[in-house]
């Protein structure tokens, strides 16, 4: 992940866009995810570990493909942006600095994924299937909601999206995010693999990350400052991450 984000880095200091810096991420965590899977260690049987290879495939596809697509259409990331213009001239070396702390950050991330894969149970058993049902949940809902959101933008509508899954959350690709990966906390867990549990470090970051760091702190300041009243009216009666009832809704 070291090497992914330094890839980042001096992708951001030749296009000047810093969208690709979460573009390198994902498919860097997602290609970590299933060499760590698939390298001849542990006990883990192939089909464990083929399965879980193949889950954060998927994830690192469908996550980067939609951020690529993303990326083209902007001059840069507004928080990336925030933060390079705060820093002034110290920015390419506070950025490159920052990658690398987000390298580490990413390692509860990739562990999930290995420890998740060398369980060393011998069969496919019921861990298995519902880990697999709560990644394709995880996955399905946050394409949904980026769709919708995609959607609202090529409508010239303005304003804020508060279609379909926004309505209920101002944030539901985040907590799509965050169910998504509680599937490897599923998986790992077996008896005789204490090792397993490490793997709720995996959800536990990620919620951390896209709610207190990365996500939705700098995108809320962000939306508040193009948007104002009509954005924090927005979050008086929209709950943040997990999709509930507006306030008010009858």
């Amino acid at each position: 992940m070291s090497s992914f984000m330094a890839l980042a880095t001096v992708v951001e200091r030749r296009t000047g866009n810093s969208g690709w810096i979460d573009v390198v991420w994902t498919f860097g965590l997602g290609l970590t995810g299933v060499a760590g899977a698939l390298l001849p260690f542990g006990a883990g049987p192939m089909p464990r570990r083929l399965l879980v290879a193949a889950l954060a495939l998927a994830w690192a596809l469908r996550l980067g493909l939609h951020v690529a697509r993303r990326t083209r259409g902007i001059t840069d990331d507004p928080r990336y942006a925030k933060l390079k213009k705060d820093w002034g001239s110290a920015a390419p070396r506070q950025l490159a600095r920052l990658l690398q702390m987000q390298a580490l950050v990413s390692i509860p991330l990739g562990l999930g994924m290995i420890l998740a894969a060398h369980n060393p149970v011998l069969s496919l058993n019921w861990r298995d299937v519902a880990g697999v049902a709560v990644f394709a949940a995880g996955l399905a809902g946050g394409a949904v909601a980026d769709g919708q959101l995609r959607a609202f933008a090529r409508s010239g509508a303005g304003g804020i999206c508060e279609r379909g899954l926004w309505r209920w959350s101002r944030h539901p690709n985040y907590f799509f995010e965050c169910l998504l990966w509680c599937s490897y906390a599923l998986i790992a867990p077996a008896p005789g693999y204490p090792w397993g549990w490490l793997a709720l470090l995996a959800p536990a970051c990620i919620t951390l990350l896209l709610t207190r760091i990365s996500g939705i702190p700098p995108l809320e300041e962000h939306m508040l400052a193009k948007h104002g009243e009509a954005y924090r009216a927005y979050q008086h009666r929209t709950s943040a991450l997990i999709p509930l009832p507006p306030k008010g809704a009858t």
